[in-house]
């Protein structure tokens, strides 16, 4: 009865992980890893061992690096400001509070009006959200990725 508590926190855990590879609110692979801890331990890493842990904190600590630099490599790539970079930062925490939509769009509105405001003109502003935001969308699909690798790892360790 215990043990299956312990599986039902462990699931929610990973579950609310796969959401927050998506959503900037959540550290989306911190909780899938947490999750995977938990389920490991839940069988005392018999079959879930140290190695297959190992693989995916190191997979989740690649997620948040991938996360952080494929924003700013997209903006670095067109010469992007620094009002750019801050105004990507602040959409993406805008765009949370404005559901799926917000969250995928508004990276790119606070990247193109950042770059407005550092006094270019609105073609380069546009230009510029415009590799931002892809960045930003390339690192949060390597997240999705990563987090489903992670969960496909734990899969295999616990029923192989």
């Amino acid at each position: 009865m215990v043990d299956g508590l312990w599986w039902v926190l462990a699931v929610a855990l990973i579950g609310v992980g796969v959401a927050g590879t998506v959503l900037p609110a959540l550290p989306g692979t911190a909780f899938v890893l947490a999750g995977i801890v938990l389920g490991a331990w839940i069988d005392g890493f018999t079959r879930v061992g140290a190695v297959t842990v190992a693989a995916c904190a190191v997979l989740a600590a690649l997620a948040f690096v991938l996360d952080y630099v494929a924003g700013l490599l997209g903006a670095k790539k067109v010469g992007a400001s620094r009002q750019a970079v801050a105004g990507a930062a602040v959409g993406t925490v805008a765009g949370v509070f404005m559901g799926l939509v917000g969250v995928l769009f508004m990276p790119l509105v606070g990247a193109a009006l950042g770059e407005y405001l550092a006094g270019r003109d609105h073609r380069r502003a546009a230009h510029v959200g415009a590799a931002t935001w892809l960045g930003i969308m390339a690192g949060l699909v390597a997240k999705v990725v990563i987090a489903f690798a992670m969960i496909g790892l734990f899969v295999v360790a616990l029923v192989f």
